[in-house]
Formats: structure tokens, sequence, C-alpha cells
């Protein structure tokens, strides 16, 4: 959202640092995905962000994972909170049940910290923009693009989220 996550700051004695937006609620909402290569141990992240002010939906999921297909061929194992755009879409369970290397796993209920993805977002969003005040969505977008890209080149922070996870599985890094 365009509403800055306000984190603590170091700022000198009597110079309290203003952050200056209004109330906008425009938003970017994103599908997202940390992923682990099974031979190589290859870590990546792939993301796509949906037009301003959009939610996700099922025909999301499904664009997404094609794209996630394009790039990582082969049998595929995709691990994902209890969002109803996940299986619970029609679109979604119909796209699976035509590509059956694609299985699915979901994460425990209600539990963030088990899941990498949440961590790149937590990282991002409470991290590295806090108190970020985009004057737009163009300017937001930007951000995100540039900080994913950046998480994408860090192998060993990507390793990790996967770590503090608790992901049984083994990396390179």
């Amino acid at each position: 959202m365009l509403t800055p996550t306000v984190r603590r700051t170091l700022a000198p004695r009597g110079q309290t640092p203003i952050l200056r937006n209004w109330d906008r609620h425009d938003r970017i909402s994103a599908l997202s995905a940390v992923t682990v290569s099974p031979k190589r141990r290859r870590l990546g992240l792939y993301f796509h962000l949906l037009p301003d002010d959009a939610n996700a939906h099922g025909e999301d999921t499904v664009a997404f994972v094609r794209q996630l297909r394009r790039h990582i061929p082969g049998p595929m194992t995709i691990l994902w909170d209890r969002a109803h755009i996940h299986d619970r879409s029609r679109r979604v369970r119909a796209y699976l049940a035509e590509h059956p290397k694609v299985k699915t796993e979901k994460f425990p209920g209600y539990a963030p910290e088990t899941n990498p993805d949440e961590m790149v977002w937590q990282h991002t969003k409470h991290g590295r923009l806090a108190n970020f005040a985009p004057q737009d969505t163009a300017e937001l977008r930007s951000a995100l693009i540039e900080e994913f890209h950046r998480i994408h080149r860090k192998p060993e922070l990507l390793a990790a989220f996967i770590r503090h996870a608790g992901v049984p599985v083994r990396l390179r890094c």
C-alpha cells in the first residue's frame, strides 16, 4: 500500500523524522515464490505484480504457476498457504488436474513463520522499505521490482529465509 510501514529510526536529537504522505489506499497485489532446484540446489525468487488495486484470483495463480513452469520444467512441488486463491479455486484445481507433474502441499494453518516466501515479504516491507512513502503506485512498483531483483541475486539471503522457516531442504550456499 502507499501508506508506509512506520519503523523506529535514528535521527539527530531534536530532529524528529517526518514521513510525508496522505491517507491513500492504493495498493499493488503480488504473487511470489521462493524456489529450490532439486538437483543443483539453486535458489530463486519469482514474482508477478498485478495491476494497481487488483485483487488476486485463481486465474492469477494459474498464470503464475504457468510462468514458473516455463522457468522450471519437470516435476514440481508447490508449498503454499491456505489462501482461497490457491488450490481451493476451481480454475487452479482444473489446472492441477491437467498437470499431474505439479504437486501441492499446504503449510500448516496460520503459520507465516514456516513460509520462506512470507519472510521475503517481511524483509522487504518491514525492513528494506520501512518508512518508504511513495508518491504513487508507479514509484511503489519500481521499488518492489528493484528489491525483489536484489533478493533474487542473493542466494545466501534466500537460504537464510528457508533455514529460518525450518523447511527440510539441503541447500548449497
